[in-house]
């Protein structure tokens, strides 16, 4: 084997491991070589963000195009034969299959799940395809063994082709757990997958591969959300929609009820209640689909964002579920639901898989975020004046006021325009006017008034297209007509969304790039479901990562250990009545009047409308504005990377580069174009421009304005340098034009900034085109080099002390 001492690691698996594998009956459409497992993870660093490796494994063995079976790591001879055993166990947990292997080109180990034993073997030695599938079966050895309708669906393959991606490796693992557990009997199942992972691809993939074998034959998904219906109908589920119907019972025809093998319902639809924007029900609702669907009619039903109503035991919609209880049942969701009163865990059962925020953050496949935390000057408390009157001159009780209070039981209008005017500097600060946007406010009214500043702060937008900010509120018709549009990746309007409940849960946002919070949100669920209309991404479109603006101090929502890990029971869950009143969920008057009402779960209490505020303060009443910007990091776990203000951020990244402030005036003084020191932060996510206008420091120069974050030196405006320049005899030794073109220039550096003036672009644009073509004005100067060389005469001296 000294032959291939030198031998690279592709060497090695060309010369020696595939063909020691294929020479084992595993044919070629059962070989995957750098089969792709993640896409790398994204990290943020400012405002830029930049992807890691994707992660690749040497060799997947498959069982049939469905099930890999086996996992390969190949290594180089330099290491030794197990020296890759640990990283193909830890690909072969990933994708959940039994048996993991890895070789340097000398033999393998062999690392078997099943049994828990490892072994060496020769090269010749290596399993057959016959073999691993017996193992793998139970039929040889002490394997797990399969039930026969395991074996059944196991042997039906996905559904590919029509522009159908393949599975990624954690679709699979779900969708082969589903089907494990219902093949093996279970009558209830749990699925958890964070938002944005493809829980409806998920469900499709199932739906398709249990009819395909013949395991189920009628299957309703049940839904909320019309939005969720129609999406599903038209994306995920296309290639089934000859067999579809979208249940209309107000409009169906009895006798081609039962002509389906897909139906697809809302709740509401089935009870003859109309679709809101909350979740609410309606106590007044008919059992219609009784008519049209024997309780055994269904076989499989997909309880879709199964955190909602349905995991209420005494809810309607859980009637509907008990109706159907024959069926096997699967609920999908992106945040376990787990309190007192509600749980799907105690109705569905342990999940049966469970692919967290966490996990798709560092695989790569969601969008890690940032988190700005905003203080108003009154979000820790606002008190008025003694007698103080509001908007229509009632007197406003004296006590302090916070953000519970804020857009709930009291208005301040210089609140809400004041978070307007951070949301709109925000876009500004980033460069990107049109990041999709959504405002999550307290109410619909909020999400009106939020709505209307909005577009006042954003006049030169709405003024191109009335459609940049737009209110989409389930009550509000003409809004919700502009949902489609939102969600488009393709549409360039509407920009902003105001909302309070609509865009809060399963609505498909992919493009959205900045979440805003401005209401009390009173669980981890709903904090989760909110996140997670950010956490899509659209690689090609430029989005890696979003941003969420949090104006009501919801971080410590963060704090949570279980920061979207495995769903645990809650342990204070229970299904028996309460012994004090004898009612579930329990009815007792509640000993703290700030706990969530027993029918919304929200505080304040959101049932049907909310009751009209008490007070409404104008803008001479309250003035309101940021007082703090903290932005916080987190990695993927949810742990606290740093929290820090943008200026700190700026000024921790300057000092990292130029150690002292000698360092930094020597570094720019030397370079040849300081746009290169400029760009060098915007790489870091720094736009150093945009924080400078921020900051209310249009006319000071680039390099006082970072001399003064980073050293604290005093600033001097572009002006006052220009005016020294001035002073000094530089001009007076070129010719009459060449000195009006240097005046020019620095006429242009006053009114701009100094990357304005090092860009031979810049001869092509008024005033200098009086002088000329480019060439003549370099000419003026002798040359292009001599023109190079008085602009950075310009420059020296323009940062001389001054």
């Amino acid at each position: 084997m000294a032959a291939n001492d030198k031998l690279s690691e592709e060497d090695i698996k060309n010369r020696f491991i595939t063909p020691a594998i294929e020479s084992k009956g595993w044919n070629k459409n059962a070989i995957r070589m750098e089969f792709k497992l993640t896409d790398g993870k994204i990290n943020i660093r400012g405002n830029k963000a930049q992807r890691e490796k994707a992660k690749f494994a040497d060799y997947v063995l498959f069982l049939n195009p469905g099930n890999p079976i086996a996992i390969v790591e190949a290594k180089d001879e330099t290491y030794g034969i197990a020296h890759g055993l640990q990283q193909a166990i830890a690909y072969a947990q990933m994708l959940e299959v039994p048996f993991a292997y890895s070789s340097n080109g000398h033999g393998f180990v062999e690392h078997d799940f099943l049994t828990g034993k490892e072994r060496e073997l020769k090269m010749d030695e290596f399993p057959t395809y016959d073999e691993l599938c017996k193992r793998f079966k139970g039929e040889i050895h002490d394997g797990k063994g399969l039930a026969k309708l395991e074996e059944k669906i196991i042997d039906e393959p996905y559904c590919t082709g029509q522009g159908i991606n393949s599975p990624r490796y954690y679709q699979r693992n779900a969708i082969n757990k589903t089907l494990a557990a219902i093949a093996q009997g279970k009558n209830r199942a749990l699925l958890v997958m964070a938002t944005g992972t493809g829980k409806t691809y998920t469900a499709f993939q199932i739906v398709y591969r249990l009819l395909k074998s013949g395991l189920k034959k009628k299957i309703l998904y049940l839904a909320d959300r019309n939005i969720l219906v129609d999406q599903s109908i038209v994306q995920d589920f296309k290639p089934l929609e000859k067999v579809i119907w979208k249940v209309q019972l107000n409009k169906a025809d009895i006798s081609k009820a039962s002509s389906y093998q897909v139906y697809f319902a809302l709740y509401q639809q089935l009870l003859g209640i109309k679709e809101t924007d909350d979740d609410i029900e309606n106590e007044k609702y008919s059992e219609r689909y009784k008519e049209f669907f024997a309780p055994d009619f269904f076989d499989f039903i997909i309880v879709d964002e199964c955190h909602r109503g349905s995991a209420k035991a005494d809810s309607n919609w859980r009637k509907i579920l008990e109706y159907f209880s024959k069926a096997t049942q699967l609920g999908m969701t992106a945040t376990s639901k787990e309190t007192a009163y509600q749980s799907n865990i105690g109705y569905f059962g342990e999940p049966v898989y469970t692919y967290s925020l966490n996990d798709g953050i560092e695989d790569g496949f969601l969008a890690p975020f940032k988190f700005i935390n905003l203080s108003l000057n009154i979000s820790d408390g606002w008190r008025p004046c003694k007698g103080q009157l509001d908007a229509n001159g009632n007197e406003i009780p004296d006590r302090i006021y916070n953000n519970k209070d804020f857009d709930y039981g009291i208005v301040i209008e210089d609140r809400t325009r004041e978070v307007a005017k951070t949301i709109t500097d925000y876009l500004k600060f980033t460069g990107d006017r049109f990041a999709k946007t959504i405002v999550f406010c307290a109410n619909e009214d909020h999400a009106d008034r939020m709505r209307k500043e909005l577009v006042n702060e954003n006049a030169d937008q709405c003024k191109i297209n009335s459609d940049y900010v737009v209110r989409i509120t389930g009550s509000d018709a003409e809004g919700k007509s502009k949902l489609k549009e939102f969600i488009s990746v393709t549409q360039k309007y509407p920009v902003i969304a105001t909302t309070s409940k609509l865009l809060s849960t399963g609505v498909d946002c992919k493009m959205v790039k900045l979440i805003v919070l401005d209401q009390n949100i009173s669980s981890m669920t709903e904090f989760k479901q909110i996140v997670g209309r950010g956490t899509r991404i659209r690689e090609a479109e430029g989005k890696l990562s979003f941003a969420i603006m949090d104006l009501r101090n919801m971080r410590s929502m963060f704090l949570d250990p279980k920061w979207d890990g495995p769903a645990e029971q809650d342990e204070n869950f229970s299904n028996e009545p309460c012994p004090k009143c004898g009612k579930y969920p329990c009815e007792c008057p509640k000993e703290n009047e700030n706990e969530p009402c027993k029918v919304c779960g929200k505080f304040p209490c959101e049932c049907n409308n909310p009751k009209p505020y008490q007070w409404i303060v104008d803008k001479n009443g309250c003035k309101a504005q940021v007082v703090n910007e903290e932005v916080a990091t987190y990695d993927s776990n949810g742990s606290l990377l740093r929290t820090e203000t943008i200026i700190d951020y700026t000024k921790r990244n300057i000092l990292n580069e130029f150690a002292n402030l000698n360092f930094f005036e020597k570094e720019w003084k030397s370079k040849k174009r300081k746009k290169e020191i400029i760009d060098m932060f915007k790489e870091k996510g720094i736009d150093l421009f945009a924080l400078k206008e921020q900051q209310n420091m249009q006319d000071i120069d680039i390099y006082d304005f970072m001399c003064h974050l980073a050293f604290n030196k005093k600033t001097l405006t572009r002006k006052e340098r220009a005016n020294h320049v001035k002073k000094k005899d530089f001009f007076s030794k070129y010719g009459d034009k060449a000195r009006e073109v240097l005046e020019a220039l620095l006429e242009r550096y006053i009114n701009y900034n100094i990357t304005e003036i090092e860009d031979l672009k810049i001869l092509d644009n008024d005033p200098f085109r009086k002088f000329g073509s480019k060439k003549a004005i370099v000419n003026l100067f002798g040359s292009k080099d001599g023109y190079l060389l008085a602009v950075k005469e310009l420059e020296d001296l323009i940062y001389e002390a001054a």
